[in-house]
């Protein structure tokens, strides 16, 4: 009797968001609402972006915002603010609200500043720069929710990718989660918010790219 070999089956990766991506499987959970506001822009010296749901929000309704330097969130967040023709002042070296509030203050002393940002925030960005003295004012430019139904059912030994915190929250209303699933999440602010008996990693960097990565080199684990 000749032997027989064991293909190593690679375990199917989803990633809660709508963003294509080769090798994964979109599920998306989550509705990005935009909100039309009022905002005259010729009192504003600096925007803050956290999100590219906020810069795409105000770009559908004004384009005036692209006069204004840009402190953004996220290499993702400055690289929708250039495609749509707005200027980056800023990148942050670190993807937490909280850390790059301090990390801006001294650069926004002597500006007027508004961040655009979503109905619910977890970080305390406005908060922070109001007590290191920046006048700052904010305007809600849109909202997440759940989607009702999901649209797919989830393999067995799935990799799912969770890119929020609002993320997490949709997926458990819709999917049960088994054992056998692992869970890879965009930062540790995320990852807080799953239960403590799932199996989780984090990438070590904030984007969508390094989670996929880092489920990959977990496929044939």
């Amino acid at each position: 009797m000749g032997i027989v070999y064991l293909r190593e089956t690679k375990k199917k990766i989803y990633l809660l968001s709508d963003t294509f991506h080769k090798g994964v499987i979109n599920l998306p959970v989550i509705r990005i609402n935009f909100f039309r506001v009022d905002i005259d822009f010729s009192n504003y010296d600096a925007l803050i972006f956290s999100s590219k749901n906020a810069v795409l929000s105000i770009n559908s309704f004004d384009e005036r915002w692209k006069e204004i330097p840009c402190f953004c969130i996220g290499a993702g967040t400055a690289k929708v603010v250039e495609e749509l023709g707005g200027k980056v002042a800023y990148v942050s070296k670190n993807s937490y609200g909280n850390k790059f509030a301090v990390e801006i203050a001294n650069l926004l002393l002597d500006k007027k500043v508004l961040f655009l940002r979503a109905k619910r925030v977890l970080s305390s960005l406005e908060d922070i720069l109001k007590s290191l003295h920046v006048k700052i004012t904010s305007k809600v430019v849109y909202e997440t929710t759940c989607k009702e139904n999901a649209e797919h059912s989830i393999d067995e030994n799935a990799i799912i990718i969770f890119t929020s915190p609002s993320t997490i929250e949709c997926f458990f209303k819709q999917y049960n989660w088994k054992k056998s699933y692992q869970a890879v999440c965009i930062g540790d602010v995320t990852a807080k918010h799953l239960p403590q008996d799932i199996s989780l990693h984090v990438s070590h960097k904030q984007s969508i790219m390094e989670c996929i990565k880092l489920a990959q080199s977990l496929e044939v684990k």
